[in-house]
């Protein structure tokens, strides 16, 4: 099968593709700096260390392990850390980006599966939102995203290149046999966040605006589980194989849940208080993100099996709750 370079793989999203990909015959080759990945996450090929902003380390990898295609995590992803430092962010997602696609054409690899994001749609003018609604970033780190997906565009429509951009919505649980989860430091997720405070590890969750125009005042968002979303990669590289045409899709459920109801779900779920407080909105919050998948299920043949919300929270909460006896 494939040799797939898997840039971020050791990270969230990275490591639990990177396992899908190795159920599917492919051998994954991660590079990471590991500055948010964990080296123990690294368990199904080799790691490399390299950050991707470093074109003579890309060069060295890619002529050793001389991939067949590309599936691209690697960058910074906090929204509030990219309103504070947005010149960070394109450093890493932006110009990272085309240090990899540089390398890509000098190796002649053609195919790629991008990590996007539902940021790029900024506030979204209809919900759920398609593939062809406007894109309008309300922070820097959608604008990086809409940026590289802008560079994938240019690039195919100069030579070879064929790409799948999927525009993840909001991830979430963890690996069913409690083998990977959510890990960040600092964590900025609800979910984890939320399970912390269930654990002890945290007084409260904040509950970042109660004015939003959504049926409770606080904001919605479309959650995925992060195994769907692993599935979704593999049916990506097969879409690349048999296709010439690149792709942008949607990766969500077309169900949005406020922060209200996870909140909820989770004091159901654990069986603990979980106490929270009402804080000021954060900057580049839109009120809702909810996805329409259609494109995905047409295109990719991809469809949720994991993303129910009580699925999604009991697999976390199973995660959170090893992760604090071994």
């Amino acid at each position: 099968m494939a040799r797939i370079l898997v840039t971020g793989g050791a990270g969230y999203i990275g490591s639990h593709t990177c396992k899908a990909l190795h159920g599917a015959g492919h051998t994954p080759i991660v590079i990471d700096n590991l500055s948010n990945g964990h080296r123990d996450a690294v368990r199904w090929g080799p790691l490399e260390e390299g950050d991707i902003t470093d074109i003579d380390r890309l060069r060295d990898v890619f002529r050793t392990h001389q991939p067949d295609a590309v599936i691209h995590f690697a960058g910074l992803i906090e929204v509030s850390h990219s309103v504070a430092d947005p010149q960070a962010f394109h450093r890493n997602n932006v110009a990272g980006t085309s240090a990899l696609l540089d390398v890509m054409a000098e190796t002649k690899v053609a195919k790629i599966v991008f990590s996007s994001t539902a940021a790029v749609y900024g506030t979204p003018a209809t919900v759920p939102i398609p593939e062809d609604a406007p894109t309008r970033p309300v922070n820097p780190y959608g604008e990086t995203k809409l940026a590289v997906e802008q560079m994938l565009a240019a690039a195919a429509g100069q030579n070879s290149l064929n790409y799948v951009a999927l525009r993840y919505f909001n991830a979430a649980g963890a690996d069913p046999d409690g083998s990977l989860g959510e890990r960040h430091d600092p964590e900025t997720h609800l979910m984890p966040l939320v399970l912390q405070v269930a654990l002890g590890q945290r007084a409260e969750i904040q509950v970042f605006g109660n004015d939003y125009p959504t049926p409770d005042g606080t904001a919605v968002r479309d959650y995925v589980h992060v195994c769907d979303l692993a599935d979704a990669h593999i049916a990506a590289l097969d879409y690349l194989m048999q296709h010439p045409e690149p792709l942008v899709a949607n990766l969500g459920t077309g169900t949005g849940y406020s922060v209200r109801e996870i909140i909820a779900a989770c004091r159901t779920i654990t069986g603990h208080p979980i106490p929270h407080r009402d804080a000021p909105r954060r900057s580049g919050d839109p009120a809702q993100l909810v996805a329409e998948p259609g494109r995905a299920r047409d295109m990719l043949g991809w469809t949720t099996r994991q993303s129910d919300l009580e699925t999604i929270i009991r697999s976390a909460w199973a995660w959170h709750q090893n992760q604090t006896t071994n």
